[in-house]
């Protein structure tokens, strides 16, 4: 277990890139709690690769009640008794909904977002892995979740650019940004040792490493 003084740290990107792998590794290394955004719990989210347009809302809306209520269970808690690594932020709730979902259908989440989400806690770390496309797909093809096997290019497009553009402008939290793209955090423990010790480096205040030399 390593000592760190940062509370609350978060991995992000888009689907495939390995952002649960990284949160638990790091969970592990830090003895710290790990908070899951817990897809698979989604009973929308099969139904909305099968068929978007019709499950678009409700799939949203499925997701940002489930996480408002972990974040909110997690700001209740003592933040100070251990690190916490979450595999997702609040935001990128409102970054899917705007890929998703048409014109009415955003206004109404909006108004539910701003209703239940209320203050959200700010990380001590953000940490956003970023790959091109074709690594994506190849990723989510390998590790075989079978609604997933409906995703294509040209949505995993889309995603990868907005998560771009949220993170060019994303200054609420330290940052640091990794290519994901040549390194394996799920099976080679050599790239994972060179990460972490990059990343435990890292104190609290703002530090922005972009990217990390990979």
């Amino acid at each position: 277990m390593i000592e760190t003084d940062l509370d609350y740290i978060v991995v992000e990107g888009p689907i495939g890139v390995g952002k649960t792998t990284l949160a638990r590794r790091l969970a592990k290394s830090y003895g710290g709690e790990l908070l899951l955004e817990a897809s698979d719990q989604n009973p929308f989210l099969p139904r909305f690769y099968d068929n978007p347009r019709a499950n678009a809302l409700s799939t949203q809306l499925y997701f940002l009640l489930q996480r408002t209520q972990q974040l909110r269970d997690l700001r209740q808690a003592d933040m100070f008794a251990q690190v916490r690594v979450s595999d997702y932020m609040i935001e990128k709730d409102y970054l899917f909904a705007q890929l998703n979902l048409d014109a009415d259908e955003l206004k109404l989440y909006e108004q539910v977002y701003t209703q239940i989400v209320g203050e959200t806690i700010v990380p001590d770390l953000v940490i956003y892995l970023q790959a091109p496309v074709n690594v994506l797909m190849d990723r989510i093809a390998t590790r075989g979740v079978p609604y997933e096997s409906a995703i294509d290019e040209e949505y995993l497009s889309r995603l990868v650019s907005a998560y771009t553009h949220f993170f060019y402008n994303f200054e609420q939290a330290p940052l640091v940004i990794v290519n994901a793209a040549e390194i394996d955090i799920a099976n080679n423990d050599e790239d994972y040792e060179e990460l972490f010790n990059q990343l435990k480096s890292i104190k609290k205040g703002r530090h922005y490493l972009n990217p990390l030399p990979f």
